[in-house]
């Protein structure tokens, strides 16, 4: 095996087994070593290009807000302003997402509008009347529009097949988890709150797929 594909080849195993293992036990080192794994990966994947590579930092960053989010979320014990915090860190990253998109491609608006009208119909009949604070109401929104708008952008990427798909349904799943997680927060619905986490993960680790082949084609 080339030696290039060979450490790639070994840390996605190791996001793979952080994402189980932080499936099984919600031990917290695991749940941030997927993101963790993934930023070192596009490092060494980039490190001959990074100071050019503004887009790639990004989500690099992205990847480490999600971290600290979920460090929030994981230790909110029901603390409303814990919980604020870690869907602020959630909705920075998918800002990174977001303007790795828009320095790679445009906005695809027919999805876009789709995807957004079809989640504000959610949010107004499902998610509206359980949430109570109005502070809390808005961010929920604002991080709604985003993440319908980042997925819109994904759509836009003008890269092969072999980045623009995983980026795409990476962060599609991001949405989808972010999706059962207002499910499990707001409607106490948690019928679906076993995919959360591998959704979220899986999404995490196609995007790092997705950079990493970016990064062999530049």
């Amino acid at each position: 095996m080339n030696p290039t594909k060979q450490w790639f080849s070994i840390l996605v195993l190791a996001q793979v087994i952080s994402a189980i293992i932080a499936t099984a036990t919600d031990v917290f080192i695991f749940k941030i070593s997927v993101a963790a794994i993934g930023a070192i990966i596009l490092l060494i994947a980039f490190s001959k290009k990074l100071r050019s590579a503004f887009d790639v930092w990004v989500v690099i960053l992205a990847f480490v807000s999600s971290m600290i989010g979920d460090y929030y979320l994981s230790h909110m014990n029901g603390n409303n302003s814990m919980f604020v915090i870690g869907i602020s860190l959630y909705l920075l990253a998918h800002i990174g997402y977001l303007i790795f998109s828009l320095l790679n491609g445009t906005i695809r608006w027919r999805y876009t509008l789709l995807i957004t009208t079809a989640f504000l119909i959610f949010f107004y009949f499902s998610l509206y009347p359980n949430i109570p604070d109005k502070g809390l109401m808005v961010t929920v929104l604002f991080y709604l529009i985003v993440s319908c708008v980042s997925l819109g952008a994904a759509m836009g990427i003008k890269a092969l097949p072999k980045i623009k798909l995983p980026y795409v349904f990476g962060i599609a799943l991001v949405l989808f988890s972010d999706t059962i997680i207002s499910f499990k927060e707001f409607v106490h619905y948690d019928a679906l709150n076993v995919l959360i986490l591998p959704t979220y993960y899986l999404a995490q680790i196609a995007i790092t797929i997705a950079l990493y082949n970016k990064s062999k084609c530049n």
